[in-house]
């Protein structure tokens, strides 16, 4: 039997259309517009296209957007200067510094400068200790979608058995952090991980990060498992098999027949990481209006 397709395009129009809807109450309670600055240095084309995509989303949910575009060349100090402006400044709801940046900047660092209070990645320190010691702050926006997915799709984690393959700070740690303050009991794999195939094999809900195209394969898994495959990788339409030339870390084609349920690529996480971006937003702009989202 065919595993169930999660259409993670459609839960995703459906957040955001959520968030539409709470934004207008918003403005409505406060007299104010959430508002999300994005900040890309450099023309890599990828990035230029994601904040593109960001920027749109704002419009659509009625967000005010600050897009700020730097040369490849900005220094450190400039880049701090621009942050801490963005951080003081009461029109900018969150604050979005798009990585990777060039190699001289380094982006740890200005990632940790933003106010953690507009970090709508997720990503500063203050954050990432919040969500280690379950304190409320702002999540990264793929793990809360992977989350919101796995609701969606009606699955229990209470006492199941979690595998991520990743250990990111982007996503393996925080969705693992995720899956634990939802009782379930995680195992982190990475590339020093014995037997991979046969701990991930283990798993209810599998869920795979590591930027490898088709890595897992039916031997990981077990039938009837979730599997959330957070893979992108861009090979050559005739590699792919397919037009866009995209493909996950999972390879769909092999294990859509063992697992319950399944994300595709494209059209499986992708969408969901933008639709919680603006969920962020407006949760910054409500903690720091002081009142509730959606209220």
């Amino acid at each position: 039997m065919s595993a169930t397709i999660i259409d993670g395009r459609s839960v995703a129009a459906r957040v955001r259309a959520e968030v539409a809807d709470d934004v207008r109450a918003f403005a409505e309670r406060t007299g104010r517009t959430p508002g999300l600055a994005t900040v890309l240095v450099g023309d890599d084309p990828g990035s230029a296209v994601y904040v593109s995509g960001k920027q749109r989303a704002c419009a659509e949910a009625e967000m005010r957007s600050f897009d700020h575009r730097l040369a490849a060349d900005t220094s450190f100090e400039q880049l701090a200067g621009l942050l801490a402006e963005l951080n003081g400044d009461p029109d900018v709801s969150g604050v979005l510094l798009q990585l990777p940046v060039p190699d001289h900047l380094d982006g740890v660092a200005l990632t940790g400068m933003i106010d953690p209070d507009k970090d709508v990645d997720g990503l500063t320190p203050v954050n990432a200790g919040r969500l280690s010691l379950g304190m409320p702050g702002l999540r990264p926006c793929t793990p809360v979608g992977l989350l919101i997915l796995l609701a969606d799709a009606g699955v229990s984690l209470s006492g199941a058995d979690a595998v991520v393959v990743g250990r990111s700070n982007l996503l393996g740690k925080p969705v693992a952090q995720l899956l634990l303050q939802q009782n379930a009991t995680v195992t982190i794999c990475h590339s020093r991980t014995r037997d991979l195939p046969a701990v991930c094999a283990r798993a209810d809900v599998l869920i795979v990060a590591v930027g490898r195209p088709r890595l897992v394969t039916r031997e990981f898994v077990k039938p009837g498992a979730v599997v959330l495959d957070v893979g992108m990788n861009r090979l050559t339409p005739e590699q792919a098999g397919n037009k866009s030339g995209l493909v996950g870390d999972v390879d769909f084609a092999d294990v859509v027949d063992v697992a319950g349920a399944i994300t595709p690529v494209p059209g499986g996480v992708g969408p969901m990481t933008v639709a919680c971006l603006l969920r962020n937003t407006l949760l910054a702009a409500s903690r720091q209006a002081g009142v509730e989202a959606g209220g």
